[in-house]
């Protein structure tokens, strides 16, 4: 009788390589961070608007994704999110600004759009953080990528993958929809420092919840292999056959 075996666990992580992440996080916050922000700034100092603005910093992600092309052979998913990002934000701009209320609330369309993004992702075949989680939890070499790649056939590993990107989704709706609420409900200059306190509360919140649980999935994985493998040895020794 044939029974169903569960993947191997994987022996670990290749060793990373630090130039290689170094010269990966310099072109990441270069061209999808600072770029950005620099090109947006000093369009904006002289007269341009607010959306033609928007739309001429997006050629930097498009850059970085050329370049990460090149050199990796592969889209950078990143980029592609930051330009995203870009290009919702260029099209909240259109939105009416006529009050100060209306200003307050365009930005909370861009933080619930990126929740809704988050959201719909758990109906693709791979969640949102996941991506995020392979540009961040590796250098990006290739070895280092496929590590990364090959964990999503462990079932705890899509859970986990699934479970972040289902609170980041929920958690950026809920500011948004908070941020709308409390424009039109206190007063603006109480809302210029509340919108904010919001945004980075919330943004500093889910990295540490983010990294407390994948810590603790980690271990409870670790635990688990190392639970099956000492089950496995006992069962050879005894000659009975291994749990399944």
């Amino acid at each position: 009788m044939s029974t169903q075996q569960e993947p191997a666990a994987p022996s670990g992580p290749p060793a990373r390589s630090g130039a290689a992440a170094a010269i990966g996080w310099i072109l990441t916050i270069g061209f999808n961070v600072v770029a950005p922000i620099l090109t947006y700034n000093m369009l904006t100092d002289r007269g341009w608007s607010e959306f033609a603005a928007l739309l001429v910093s997006g050629i930097w992600p498009v850059v970085d994704s050329v370049v990460h092309l090149a050199w990796r052979r592969k889209v950078d998913e990143f980029a592609v999110v930051t330009l995203v990002f870009l290009v919702i934000t260029a099209l909240v701009a259109l939105i009416g600004t006529h009050s100060a209320r209306a200003l307050l609330v365009k930005d909370s369309g861009v933080t619930g759009l990126f929740g809704a993004l988050c959201v719909a992702t758990l109906f693709t075949p791979r969640p949102l953080m996941f991506y995020f989680g392979r540009k961040f939890g590796t250098d990006g070499t290739k070895e280092g990528v496929a590590y990364f790649n090959g964990l999503w056939q462990y079932p705890d590993f899509r859970k986990a993958m699934r479970r972040m990107t289902t609170v980041w989704g929920v958690a950026y709706l809920v500011e948004a929809a908070l941020r709308v609420v409390l424009a039109y409900t206190l007063s603006v200059d109480t809302m210029v420092w509340v919108s904010p306190v919001l945004i980075y509360g919330f943004l500093v919140s889910l990295i540490f919840w983010t990294i407390r649980f994948s810590k603790r999935s980690q271990a409870e994985g670790e635990a688990r292999a190392a639970a099956a493998a000492a089950a496995a040895a006992a069962a050879a020794e005894t000659g009975s056959p291994a749990p399944a």
